[in-house]
């Protein structure tokens, strides 16, 4: 399995798309495979500090023993860490959840108004990391509606490689439009191999989990920012867990994302909420 980093130029064996900075092509991308590959979108400084600023947080839930558990990881694995709200751990996550990027592609495949339901992050460690195979909208009951209901945005701080234990997919699942169950739990997958800098999207249906980090020593960070259509609750409750100042300086595309400016649901006394 090979990867560049030239624009429109990448390859990736099993099923998985080429790397494109063309969001034309990534949006065709989508509906082909489930997932699109943006190189480059972090660079230089903006990725080492995005990269310091969660390993940092990391340290620090896992020093003073914060750190919770997520439904979908095998219970027995110590090796793959969650880092949840990032959002309010330092600014440069406010960066990638209102990106440009990240908010282009909500806005093509979900539509606008849309809600950011959580931003978090998955390091894996040596020896483990692997989770249930899922799709990330089990909580739509079935059957599911022709559209995705949401989209992830994964923001890769490390290479994201086999061995690390690069997220794995199986691709085209998401036109199968339900959920995988235990029959489907041996599926074939394949390793979403990216450069450090590199954005994934892939839509709420597609089947997916983390890989086995099978290194000695490596860990492995992405930060995943979930959006989704308007009418469904956000993961992360932000009118609880959100720092004010993020709330107090975001941007009107921002407030949208978070619930702020709404119309319809989620008023206060009739009204939007801000």
């Amino acid at each position: 399995m090979s990867v560049t980093n030239e624009a429109n130029e990448g390859t990736l064996a099993g099923g998985l798309p080429a790397l494109t900075r063309e969001i034309e092509q990534g949006l065709q991308d989508l509906r082909e495979h489930g997932l699109a590959i943006i190189p480059g979108v972090l660079k230089g400084d903006e990725l080492r500090r995005t990269r310091e600023a969660l390993y940092r947080a990391a340290d620090e839930d896992r020093a003073r023993g914060r750190e919770q558990k997520f439904g979908l990881d095998y219970a027995h694995d110590e090796t793959n860490q969650r880092v949840w709200n990032v959002l309010s751990r330092d600014p440069v996550f406010e960066d990638l959840a209102f990106h440009a990027t990240a908010v282009a592609y909500v806005k093509d495949v979900l539509g606008w108004p849309a809600l950011l339901g959580n931003i978090s992050a998955n390091i894996t460690g040596p020896g483990g990391g692997e989770m249930v195979l899922h799709a990330d909208q089990i909580f739509v009951p079935e059957p599911w509606a022709e559209a995705p209901q949401g989209l992830n945005v994964t923001w890769c701080l490390d290479d994201f490689t086999e061995a690390n234990g690069a997220t794995r997919f199986v691709p085209g699942s998401h036109r199968l439009n339900r959920a995988p169950r235990a029959e489907d739990r041996q599926a074939e997958t394949v390793a979403m191999q990216a450069p450090a800098g590199s954005v994934v999207v892939f839509e709420s249906r597609l089947w997916h989990r983390t890989g086995h980090n099978g290194t000695a020593s490596e860990r492995r960070a992405g930060v995943f920012a979930w959006y989704t259509k308007p009418i469904y609750r956000t993961q992360e409750n932000w009118f609880l867990s959100l720092k004010p100042e993020i709330r107090q300086f975001s941007s009107e595309e921002a407030l949208v994302l978070l619930g702020y400016r709404t119309q319809g649901l989620g008023l206060v006394n009739g009204a939007s909420p801000a």
